[in-house]
């Protein structure tokens, strides 16, 4: 009788040791999870760069990524139909916050898909122009993030543009009429700054790789005296593409962001876009850390960068002013 009683404590005892780990690991608090909501695909040249300082953003607020959080990524793949799905997907996932990196169209899905997960975005436009919340200073609702005025510099990239080729008289446009509201806000801003100089102005529409060749096949047939690259994820990712016409067709051109100029682009005026994407991930990690969108500030740049290729202009045959060469905050010689 002693030896069955004490065959079953034996029993009992191992039983409930196979289970204590299990019961230890169930208690401990599982990794946040961090949806990373994106048009574009994450092979896209220069992305990887920008998602670093997304992940430095993290660190500095605590939480790095594998180690404290944890990232799900989902990609369009330049196919802007699938991200209301893709949002959707986040939002089963059941995920802490959404970050929308790739302009207003991610962003729009994921406030379509959720008004309570927390959304911290990066946008070109006013966010309070798209609609998207109520005040830069209070958000409002579950969205906040970092607006980084790109779009409102393009009658500023205009005139530096004219001032580059004082000869011009026709500039074309390139826009993706995939982002209306990117769309929009350029051509708002664009064609009254044109008149104001003298200026006609002729806008090409470009959404894939293939209608890009096409825009600069309509360019090298019109012959347009310099061309003005609209601000868009789709165009970033496609810079070396767009450098290389530019430059194949000898077409002066002004661009949105230094990665263009220094990808052998002739001028680029806007944002350190890359510090836009750390300061995205500084928010995702202080909404994790309990802070509510509605209670956080738009983030908006104090300083913008203009950086002239002076061997892009030898190419084409251009003398870069003395004056610009002295403003612009880098010459790449």
């Amino acid at each position: 009788m002693f030896d069955l009683r004490r065959r079953q404590f034996i029993t009992l005892l191992g039983g409930a040791a196979a289970a204590w780990p299990r019961a230890v690991r169930a208690q401990q608090p599982a990794m946040p999870v961090i949806g990373l909501l994106d048009p574009r695909s994450p092979d896209d040249d220069g992305l990887s760069d920008r998602l670093r300082r997304f992940r430095q953003g993290l660190n500095e607020a605590g939480f790095v990524e594998g180690q404290n959080a944890t990232i799900e990524y989902r990609w369009a793949e330049n196919q802007m139909d699938r991200l209301p799905k893709l949002a959707l997907d986040l939002v089963r996932r059941q995920v802490a916050v959404i970050a929308t990196p790739g302009g207003p169209a991610a962003t729009f899905a994921a406030k379509a898909a959720t008004t309570t997960i927390p959304i911290v975005f990066v946008v070109a436009e006013d966010p309070v122009s798209l609609g998207l919340i109520a005040s830069l200073a209070r958000p409002g609702g579950n969205l906040t993030g970092v607006n980084f005025f790109t779009g409102e510099l393009t009658a500023k990239r205009l005139e530096l543009l004219r001032e580059l080729v004082p000869a011009a008289t026709r500039v074309a446009v390139l826009v993706n009429p995939d982002d209306a509201s990117i769309v929009e806000s350029t051509l708002r801003d664009v064609e009254p700054a044109a008149r104001a100089i003298g200026l006609q102005i002729q806008v090409l529409n470009a959404r894939t790789i293939r209608e890009i060749d096409e825009a600069f096949g309509t360019l090298a047939r019109e012959r347009p005296d310099a061309l003005l690259v609209s601000i868009d994820p789709f165009f970033n990712s496609r810079r070396i593409q767009l450098v290389h016409l530019a430059t194949r067709h000898a077409l002066p051109a002004s661009y949105p962001a230094r990665d263009f100029a220094q990808a052998g682009g002739l001028m680029s005026y806007g944002t350190n876009i890359p510090d836009a994407y750390r300061l995205l991930g500084v928010y995702a990690g202080r909404v994790l850390k309990g802070e509510k969108p509605a209670d956080l500030p738009v983030q908006q740049p104090t300083r913008f960068e203009l950086v002239i290729n002076l061997k892009s202009a030898k190419a084409l045959g251009l003398t870069v002013p003395l004056t610009l060469q002295v403003a612009a905050d880098e010459v790449i010689e």
